[in-house]
C-alpha cells in the first residue's frame, strides 16, 4: 500500500493556523483538567498510603480498631506496656512509646471568626517525635506542657482555608475557647500528618475535657519482636482492653474507605474527556469536510482510502498530542504539590509519571477516535460526488 508522507499531514496543520490553534488548545485545556483529576487521585492515596511506620503499632481501646479517635486508653497502660512487652526499640534510654489523644476539635485563628473549621488536634509528648519518624521540626521549637503552646504542620494552613502567614511563629490560635500560641513548625512530607496541629498531650487532654489517652504508639524493634507478639499481649492482657493494629494498615483501609471518593474523581476525568472528544471530532468535521475534493483528487491518482486515512489520524493525533505535552508541562510545573484540603487533613497534587502517562493516553484516544468518524465520513463518498463537493 502506498502511504502518504508524513511531512503531508503537518503541511495540511499548517494551512489553517487558527483551526490548528483551537484544536491544540482544546486538547491541552481537556487534559489539564484529566491530569488535575488524576492527580488528586494519587496524592490523596500517596498521603494515606504514606502515613506510619513501618514498624509502628497502635494500641487502642478495645473495639475502637477503626477510628482512633472514639479510643479510650487508660492513662496508666503506657507503663503497664513498657514494662510488659520486650522489643520496643529505645534510644539512650528513651523508649520509643508515645501515649496520643486524636482530635478533631473547631479550631479559629481569630477571635472574630463565628466557627471554626474543623482540624485534626494530636496531644503528643516528646516521644511523638521517635515513633513518628517522617516529622522533622522546621522552624521553631516543640511545644511545652502548660503553656497554651502548640505545634503546627507545613499544611494546616491550607486545611483551614487560612493564609499561610496567619499561622507564623508566634501568632495565635483559638482551641475550644483558650488562646494557644504557635511556638513551632513541623514537615511530615507526603503524609496527612502534615496538616495537623501538634499540642501537649496534657494541655489537650485538660482542654477536651477527658483522663484517658486515644491511643499508645510505639515502635518494634524488628530484630526482637513483632507485631504478633503484640496482638497476642493485648489478648492476655485482658485486664487493659486493648487492641493492636498496624498503623500502616490503619490508613491503608482509610485509603479504601475514601475509594468512592477516588472513583468520582475518574468518572469526572472520564465525563470531561468524553466531552473534549466530542469537541475535537465537531472541528475534525469541519476541517476534513473542506477537503472532501482534495481527499477524492488523492484517491483518483492512486492513494487507497486506508492509506489517507492513516494520514487524517495523524494530523488528528500530532495535534492532540501537542495538546498532551503542553497539559503535561501544566501538570509539572503548575500543579505538582498544589495543596488540597479534605477531611483527613490536606494533601498535595501529585503529577507523577503514571499521570502524565494517562495525560499522553488520553490525548492519543482523542487524536484517534476524534478522527476516525470525521475521515470515514468524507472517505465513504464516491470519488465523482466528492470531486463535484463544494
Amino acid at each position: 500500500m502506498r502511504r502518504l508522507p508524513i511531512e503531508y499531514a503537518v503541511r495540511n496543520l499548517g494551512h489553517s493556523p487558527v483551526r490548528l490553534v483551537l484544536l491544540v488548545l482544546g486538547s491541552a485545556t481537556v487534559l489539564t483538567l484529566v491530569i488535575a483529576a488524576a492527580a488528586f487521585v494519587r496524592g490523596m492515596d500517596a498521603a494515606l498510603r504514606s502515613t506510619g511506620g513501618p514498624h509502628n503499632v497502635v494500641l487502642v481501646g478495645a473495639g475502637s480498631e477503626e477510628s482512633f479517635e472514639r479510643s479510650e486508653v487508660d492513662s496508666g497502660a503506657a507503663g503497664e506496656i513498657a514494662a510488659s512487652l520486650r522489643g520496643i526499640r529505645s534510644r539512650a534510654g528513651t523508649v520509643y512509646l508515645s501515649p496520643e489523644v486524636h482530635a478533631q476539635l473547631p479550631l479559629k485563628v481569630r477571635a472574630d471568626q463565628i466557627k471554626g473549621p474543623l482540624a485534626m488536634i494530636r496531644g503528643v509528648v516528646p516521644a511523638a517525635m521517635l515513633v513518628h519518624e517522617s516529622v522533622q521540626i522546621v522552624d521553631g521549637r516543640f511545644p511545652e506542657t502548660g503553656a497554651d503552646e502548640v505545634m503546627i504542620g507545613r499544611m494546616t494552613a491550607t486545611k483551614l482555608g487560612v493564609p499561610d502567614a496567619d499561622l507564623a511563629i508566634g501568632k495565635t490560635m483559638i482551641i475550644d475557647h483558650r488562646s494557644w500560641t504557635i511556638v513551632g513548625r513541623f514537615a511530615a512530607p507526603g503524609t496527612v500528618i502534615d496538616a495537623e496541629v501538634w499540642v501537649p498531650l496534657t494541655d489537650l487532654k485538660q482542654a477536651a475535657k477527658r483522663s484517658s489517652d486515644s491511643c499508645l504508639v510505639l515502635t518494634l524493634d524488628p530484630t526482637q519482636t513483632e507485631f504478633a507478639d503484640v496482638a497476642a499481649l493485648t489478648k492476655t492482657r485482658v485486664d487493659l482492653q486493648l487492641a493492636s493494629v498496624r498503623e500502616t494498615d490503619y490508613y491503608r483501609r482509610l485509603a479504601d474507605f475514601l475509594a468512592p471518593i477516588r472513583m468520582v474523581a475518574w468518572v469526572t476525568a472520564g465525563l470531561i474527556a468524553v466531552g473534549g472528544l466530542f469537541g475535537g471530532m465537531n472541528t475534525m468535521y469541519a476541517a476534513f469536510a473542506s477537503r472532501a475534493r482534495e481527499l477524492a483528487a488523492l484517491q483518483s491518482i492512486g492513494f487507497r482510502r486506508s492509506a489517507i486515512l492513516i494520514s487524517l489520524i495523524q494530523e488528528s493525533l500530532l495535534a492532540t498530542i501537542t495538546g498532551a505535552l503542553i497539559a503535561s508541562a501544566i501538570g509539572v510545573l503548575v500543579l505538582n504539590g498544589a495543596a488540597v484540603r479534605f477531611s483527613m487533613g490536606a494533601f498535595g497534587l501529585r503529577v507523577d509519571s503514571t499521570v502524565l502517562l494517562a495525560g499522553l493516553i488520553s490525548g492519543i484516544a482523542m487524536g484517534l477516535f476524534g478522527a476516525l468518524p470525521p475521515a470515514w465520513r468524507c472517505l465513504r463518498l464516491e470519488i465523482p460526488v466528492a470531486l463535484k463537493a463544494v
